[in-house]
């Protein structure tokens, strides 16, 4: 069961502390269960707005064995500052993968399986702080996770440094009660129990062999104070988010009652509590029993061709390889049948199944191939389950997507109405194909799949799947029963891998990696207003003709870096036009490699050039300021060059900083009022000295600068950031056209290229006119 609330603080520290206060205590008189309590945290995490799966903080936690009580205190602040509006965060809960969550309600990729997630907000609003807590009682030990996020992000483009968001911080903390030495169940053995009140359930166990087709529990023999009116619920199973499938059995009055679980988890401690339902300080007595059915397995020639030619090879040297040593790990472990067993295909009535050998091949972070010995194309019976082995179970596996593909072989079919029906199931595989067509288990929904020959292809994507052995059955059904399909068959072609994100997250998104204390998984980052879990959901997508549109804005809007370029070439500023040539090529090909969708062109790396970028846009604001300072040539030369590597060492330490453009701005403001001054009191008359140069350059240049910094500053979101970084670009490159001052009176426009075009004439020696005397 799972409980929500959210009490006062103080209140619910003290009952956690009543709680840890007991490490070892007893539940009842001697000889009842001993039980410990443990607490467990993780470090608190800064909470941001949703965009994509990277922008949830995630939580993952171990929880024991044998534990009946699980309580999360679930604990959020936000920051001080009027930026910190009330708030809404949202907590998702899973059970053995992280949760499979859609906040933004985008479209899943087509035969994808998503079961929505268990989740709950927490408002933030007056109070700086809120806690509340969530109980699961007998939960199922392993991995269980937590996801944590904000709204939806309001697209907004951020300077960093500009403004400072609000910090809201969240950090969740469990805690334990679980039981030692909890009372086993033997198979065919009756277990004689007593509840001693109904404040105090019973809880046994028992351990799933592998093989398991059903189990029987059955409880019987029950006397309450000496009488036989019993009043008793048994709950099978532990809860497992977002769905549990426990199983609930109610007996009352004398009979006895059992219950059969079809497919229970193979190899697993299957929890049983018993509770009274009778009255207070009422001792009900009872006996437990349970018996399983097996489903004897085959196996293949094909296996056994495949072990006898390893068997042949053993005088070869060792193999290296994680596939090699998979396969002869698997097949140590594998107990062979006899060959005439394995032979006895043609009677199915000394087996039930027949199962496939599947090699794992781990090919790198959450990325595995499962390889199926002598296939792809295996044999699928109507008179017996063939099954496929896909061990996830290393921890590692709950971060990527499973993918399961079926190709059926049209010629192998040898009734033309029959389909092979296949279900994918954790913990235990569906053994029931023929009779329910259901693919449900015990505990688990699986996941069901259809070939025929109408349609030969079928496709499952199951996105995080939890941490466990996973199952695949597969059995030729006809639609008028099985005696028609008698001895029929058909071959089927699987494909069966395990991959970071479904298709690389299609042509407009990236892959991702994430990483958590050391558990890492993957997620899909999308462009081009197309979302969705990979990529696939093109509701705002962006056409062709809207990102060629993009990149033309924001690749040619630097073009109007050209009339400065020709300015200062006719006004001798060499240098100047140099850097902002620089600026210029750099900033069309940093754009034109930035674009989400198709138009894309990279002449280098990207790294490169949105380095490159960034730095020509630093320095050439640095060079203009400079330069209108009129400082002396040589200090004019100096500054440029020692601002250019200071501003070259704060964008490597930190490129998207604002100070790296603010605090070369200022430096060179400083330095242009301080010239200014000093001409000014020079000459005795304000500098600049014309009113012309005020009116028709000055003030239009800097209000085009001032504009240009609140539409980067303010006006740039996700959405308009085509068209407002466009004016950008251009409203910069204007104002550095109108900025840059005159050329000296001695000197002629164009002087520039008299020199260069000197070589060997005559030409005019301004240091030796200097010691002429007249």
């Amino acid at each position: 069961m799972v409980r929500a609330a959210a009490p006062a603080l103080g209140l619910l520290l003290l009952r956690l502390l009543q709680l840890l206060s007991l490490p070892a205590a007893r539940s009842g008189p001697p000889g009842d269960l001993l039980y410990i309590s443990e607490y467990f945290s993780q470090s608190a995490q800064k909470l941001s707005f949703y965009g994509w799966y990277g922008n949830a903080k995630l939580f993952r936690f171990q929880v024991p064995e044998d534990t009946i009580l699980l309580r999360w205190l679930l604990q959020a602040s936000k920051g001080k500052g009027p930026e910190c509006t009330s708030t809404e965060i949202t907590i998702h809960f899973s059970y053995g993968a992280p949760p499979v969550i859609n906040p933004l309600g985008t479209q899943f990729p087509s035969n994808a399986t998503v079961r929505p997630s268990y989740n709950l907000t927490m408002t933030l609003s007056v109070t700086l702080q809120n806690s509340t807590f969530v109980n699961i009682t007998t939960p199922a030990a392993g991995d269980w996770f937590i996801a944590a996020h904000l709204p939806q992000a309001a697209g907004k483009i951020e300077v960093k440094g500009f403004s400072t968001p609000c910090a809201y911080i969240f950090q969740p903390d469990m805690f334990v009660l679980r039981f030692v030495d909890v009372p086993v169940l033997q198979p065919d053995t009756p277990l004689q129990q007593t509840i001693a009140s109904p404040a105090r359930p019973l809880h046994v166990k028992i351990f799933i062999p592998e093989y398991t087709a059903t189990m029987q529990f059955t409880l019987r023999s029950c006397v309450v104070n000496s009488t036989k009116a019993c009043a008793i619920r048994v709950v099978l199973g532990s809860i497992m988010l977002p769905q549990s499938f426990q199983k609930t059995l109610s007996c009352k009055g004398t009979e006895d009652c059992s219950l059969v679980l079809h497919s229970p988890p193979w190899e697993k401690w299957l929890q049983i509590m018993a509770e009274n339902l009778g009255t207070p300080n009422a001792s009900v007595s009872f006996e437990m029993i349970a018996s399983f059915t097996a489903c004897k397995p085959g196996s293949t020639n094909s296996f056994l061709n495949f072990y006898s030619s390893l068997n042949q090879n053993q005088s070869t040297p060792a193999l290296g390889g994680g596939r090699n040593a998979s396969t002869l790990g698997m097949l140590g472990n594998t107990t062979l049948p006899a060959v005439g067993a394995a032979n006895n295909v043609s009677n199915p009535g000394t087996f039930c199944l027949q199962s496939q050998p599947v090699i794992r091949e781990d090919l790198d972070i959450a990325s595995v191939r499962f390889r199926v010995i002598n296939g792809p194309s295996i044999p699928v019976h109507s008179e017996f389950l063939t099954l496929l082995l896909l061990n996830l179970n290393t921890g590692m596996d709950s971060g990527g997507t499973l993918v399961v593909n079926l190709l059926l072989n049209e010629t192998s079919l040898s009734i033309g109405n029959a389909s092979v029906f296949a279900c994918v199931s954790a913990a235990s595989p569906v053994l029931t194909l023929n009779t329910t067509r259901n693919c449900s288990t015990a505990f688990f929904q699986g996941y069901p799949l259809k070939v025929n020959a109408s349609s030969t292809e079928a496709t499952l994507i199951i996105p995080y799947p939890e941490t466990d052995n996973w199952f695949l059955s597969l059995q030729l059904i006809c639609p008028w029963g099985q005696g028609e399909c008698n001895k029929a068959k058909a071959k089927v072609t699987i494909s069966i891998y395990l991959t970071p994100c479904f298709d690389d997250c299609g042509t407009y998104g990236q892959c991702g990696l994430l990483r958590r204390h050391g558990y890492l998984y993957a997620g899909c980052s999308c462009k081009a207003g197309w979302g969705g879990w990979s990529c696939t959901d093109n509701t705002k997508a962006q056409s062709v003709g809207s990102q060629n549109l993009a990149t033309l804005l924001l690749t040619l809007s630097n073009l109007m870096f050209l009339p400065a370029i020709a300015i200062a070439l006719y006004h001798c500023y060499l240098v100047e036009a140099s850097v902002y040539t620089y600026t210029m090529f750099f900033s069309t090909f940093y754009h034109a490699c930035d674009q989400p969708g198709v138009a894309v062109m990279c002449i280098m790396d990207y790294d490169t050039l949105q380095y490159c970028d960034f730095l020509g846009s630093v320095v050439a604001i640095w060079v203009t300021i400079l330069c209108m300072a009129r400082v002396k040539k040589i200090l004019k030369y100096v500054l440029f060059v020692l601002g250019t590597l200071l501003i070259a060492m704060s964008l490597q330490l930190d490129r998207r900083g604002i100070w790296n453009m603010m605090g070369p701005c200022l430096f060179a403001l400083i330095i242009m009022i301080m010239a200014w001054v000093y001409h000014g009191v020079k000459r005795r008359h304000c500098y600049p000295t014309s009113w012309k140069r005020w009116v028709f350059y000055l003030i239009p240049g800097i209000t085009l600068a001032f504009v240009a910094i609140s539409v980067y500053a303010f006006m740039e979101t996700n959405d308009n950031y085509y068209y407002t970084h466009s004016i950008w670009h251009i409203l910069v490159a204007s104002s550095v056209a109108f900025l840059l001052p005159p050329h000296d009176k001695h000197k002629k426009p164009w002087a520039w290229s008299q020199k260069l075009i000197c070589r060997y004439q005559i030409c005019k020696n301004d240091r030796e006119e200097l010691y002429v005397v007249t």
